[in-house]
């Protein structure tokens, strides 16, 4: 699946399941705390923390989850992410095309 193709499933899931879109500043609300459960499994599977009986190690869920409610800020914003990815990639391969090659805390 491409970006544009995500772009439409969720618009289309969006009127046929979801009524219509969250207010903006309600998606962006939402996201933070995708992102924040994101980080609670990061923080049991990588960092000092261990997961709470019944919790489960769901790192993909999550992911997914702060995906979609991106993609839904950028439907309703007119966001291309697949446009905007682009010129992303462009960007930090001109800014940063020996930075982190020379960053001697970067090697091994």
């Amino acid at each position: 699946m491409t970006i544009k193709e995500a772009q439409e499933e969720v618009d289309h899931w969006i009127k046929q399941y979801g009524v219509r879109y969250f207010s903006e500043l309600t998606n962006m609300a939402i996201l933070t705390e995708e992102v924040g459960e994101l980080a609670r499994v990061i923080a049991r599977k990588y960092g000092d923390q261990s997961f709470k009986n019944g919790e489960k190690e769901n790192l993909g869920e999550e992911m997914a989850d702060v995906l979609w409610v991106l993609i839904c800020l950028a439907n309703q914003t007119g966001v291309d992410l697949t446009e905007e990815f682009n010129k992303s990639m462009e960007k930090k391969t001109k800014r940063d095309q020996l930075r982190h090659i020379q960053n001697p805390k970067l090697k091994a």
